[in-house]
């Protein structure tokens, strides 16, 4: 007997950005063996795109084509002392990891395929602040915000969530004088989050992966 299709057969097209960073690689290999994965990035991946920019994203949406989910590792933001952290400063996490992830719902609500998927990042940060990650608590409180926010308004079926990932375990070298007794999050725990977003049918969550 035929079996009917389920919603991890229709979801087989996947565009990751910043696939090829360091949480961006452990997503990739998550769900590569089941989805078909088109990975962008702003001076890597097989479609290059500049998330701060809309006219980049529509061209990243536009040599794409027909595409399922899109999910967001990347966004950038100042990571340094606060006393010294100027407006500018505080912007590029504005402008990069919010108003940049943002944009990529607003300009792809409308191109991506029925009951199709926007999963995007967000950190520890907000719920458990660095003294110089200012910049990133500020982005990540406004990402988990518009999350819950647009699962409300989306239509056809589109679903919107959030991952928050704890201190990865591969830049835990980096950064952990800044995380003292801060336990590493294993690399494929990470990933697992970004699958339960694409592959479930949540919308309007926060996944935390801590």
């Amino acid at each position: 007997m035929c079996q009917p299709p389920t919603k991890e057969d229709r979801l087989v097209r996947i565009i990751i950005i910043g696939g090829a960073g360091t949480i961006g690689k452990a997503v990739s290999a998550a769900l590569s063996d089941r989805h078909e994965l088109v990975v962008a990035g702003r001076r890597s991946g097989s479609v290059h795109v500049d998330i701060q920019s809309r006219d980049s994203v529509r061209d990243m949406y536009r040599k794409v084509g027909t595409f399922d989910a899109v999910v967001c590792t990347g966004g950038e933001a100042y990571f340094g002392p606060f006393d010294t952290m100027s407006e500018q400063d505080l912007a590029l996490g504005i402008e990069s990891k919010l108003l940049g992830q943002i944009r990529l719902v607003l300009l792809g609500q409308s191109l991506i395929s029925e009951g199709g998927s926007f999963t995007l990042i967000s950190g520890y940060v907000f719920d458990d602040p660095l003294p110089e990650a200012t910049s990133f608590a500020v982005a990540n409180g406004g990402v988990e915000g518009f999350v819950r926010a647009a699962a409300l308004s989306l239509r056809r079926d589109l679903r919107i969530n959030a991952v928050s990932p704890g201190l990865a375990e591969d830049s835990y070298n980096q950064f952990a004088p800044f995380n003292p007794g801060r336990i590493p999050v294993p690399m494929h725990t990470i990933g697992s989050a970004f699958v339960r977003s694409v592959e479930g049918s949540r919308t309007g969550e926060i996944i935390r992966a801590w």
